[in-house]
């Protein structure tokens, strides 16, 4: 496993794009204007643009979606109270709630990035009972990233409380991409020291290919044991005549 594939894994340069980007257009706007419905739909808009791009090239949309989702919803929100800091919350309040999942994961160790990574690793959970290694490089990389994602969250809600939207807007902005690059990179760092995935779907094909390998030889076996008794039966019947 390479750093580049772990950073593809969690969307890479795109996802960043898709979901920071927005947040960015709307306090540019806003900046502007002090308009939060033009501002909205312009985030909005732009949100939309990259999820119909992603759709033409037949990509996958789950960046996308949840950009234009949780756009939609801070927008509509913002627009309804009429606070353009509330455009912000619903990513904060994920943001803190993922962060809160992540450490409550690694407590009870069942780390949330082991369950993020196995199936993209082909080892899906065989790291929780035969790969003790991953699991302690996923509960490391699992603190890793509620820690970063607590501290985060300590930054923008007493900005959200006590600061004005374009503080809060452009500080969101700031700090949208560079933890995420260290929490993936901490990730790359445990899980490079820990031991290989068990790839369990070449087991179950390997597996699957013995059945069907040894049920074959079964028929085979049967097949000649048959032959061979007709052969003594016809023999019988050539001695008695």
């Amino acid at each position: 496993m390479t750093e580049a594939a772990l950073f593809e894994a969690f969307g890479g340069i795109r996802g960043m794009v898709e979901t920071t980007v927005p947040g960015l257009v709307f306090v540019a706007v806003y900046t502007i204007n002090r308009d939060i419905t033009s501002s909205g739909i312009a985030a909005l808009a732009l949100s939309v643009i990259m999820g119909v791009a992603r759709l033409a090239q037949k990509d996958t949309l789950k960046h996308a979606f949840s950009g234009i989702f949780g756009v939609a919803f801070g927008a509509v929100f913002a627009m309804m109270s009429g606070n353009a800091k509330n455009f912000y919350l619903p990513g904060m309040l994920y943001t803190l709630g993922l962060s809160v999942a992540y450490i409550v994961s690694a407590m009870v160790r069942w780390p949330l990035l082991g369950l993020i990574l196995g199936p993209i690793f082909k080892e899906n959970l065989s790291w929780r009972k035969r790969n003790p290694g991953r699991l302690r490089a996923y509960t490391k990389a699992s603190w890793a990233w509620g820690l970063i994602l607590l501290g985060k969250s300590a930054i923008l809600f007493p900005l959200y409380w006590w600061g004005n939207a374009t503080q809060l807007g452009w500080v969101k902005v700031a700090l949208g991409i560079p933890p995420f690059l260290l929490s993936v990179y901490l990730t790359w760092i445990f899980l490079v020291k820990a031991p290989p995935p068990i790839d369990v779907i070449a087991e179950m094909e390997a597996a699957e290919k013995a059945e069907k390998s040894g049920n074959a030889g079964n028929a085979e076996n049967a097949e000649k044991t048959q032959r061979e008794r007709a052969e003594q039966e016809n023999s019988a019947r050539g001695t008695s005549l």
